[in-house]
């Protein structure tokens, strides 16, 4: 897939690619990054974070971390998601991932049709951009990782629904396990799996 072009101005020279992960599942917050890579140091094999292998991705992770100029998290929590809805903690999740830089970008690149409201600083949105902008591509890999290393530790908390392997989403497994068991806290109780079903054990 050829990269996707976006508009630079002369004053753009500091650009930022955000992007979230964890949007489809039923379980964990919603976690966003924003990367701003390094102009002499670039880092080679991005792609969608979805379409690596697991060492890929995390070996892209580290070689991120470690060349980008800077980079920074931001999340949205289950309580957060149930109130506002899961499109608006994705933005709430973005915003705090830019605000957690310590740069401040000329430029954001965010993956998706919609975006936080950046006053101060000029952004586009781009379909499918966690594909075909590889700095939107960067940040996918950092949201995914992170996110990732959240549910292996909700894992350890909580085995039974098997977090390390399916990170939440509605899985036949996972679903299974939501009728054995019920839902937790971090379960996400106004997605339609959990909001419309009744738990034997509630």
């Amino acid at each position: 897939m050829k990269h996707q072009k976006y508009y630079l101005s002369k004053k753009s020279k500091l650009i930022a690619g955000v992007d979230e992960a964890g949007c489809g599942s039923l379980a964990g917050s919603v976690i966003a990054a924003a990367v701003i890579l390094h102009p002499t140091q670039p880092v080679f094999g991005l792609a969608d974070s979805k379409k690596l292998s697991n060492n890929k991705r995390f070996n892209l992770y580290k070689n991120i971390i470690q060349n980008s100029l800077d980079w920074g998290i931001g999340s949205a929590n289950v309580a957060e998601i149930d109130r506002f809805n899961i499109l608006q903690a994705r933005l709430l999740a973005m915003k705090r991932a830019v605000q957690n830089l310590s740069i401040t970008p000329d430029l954001i690149l965010i993956d998706g049709n919609h975006a936080p409201r950046f006053v101060e600083t000029p952004y586009q949105c781009f379909k499918k951009g966690d594909s075909r902008i590889p700095i939107i591509s960067a940040a996918s890999i950092i949201a995914k990782v992170t996110r990732d290393q959240d549910m292996v530790m909700l894992d350890i908390q909580y085995p039974k629904y098997g977090f390390a392997q399916n990170k939440g989403y509605p899985t036949a497994f996972h679903l299974n396990q939501l009728e054995l068991y019920g839902p937790i806290s971090h379960h996400r109780k106004s997605f339609a799996p959990i909001k419309h079903k009744i738990f034997s054990h509630q």
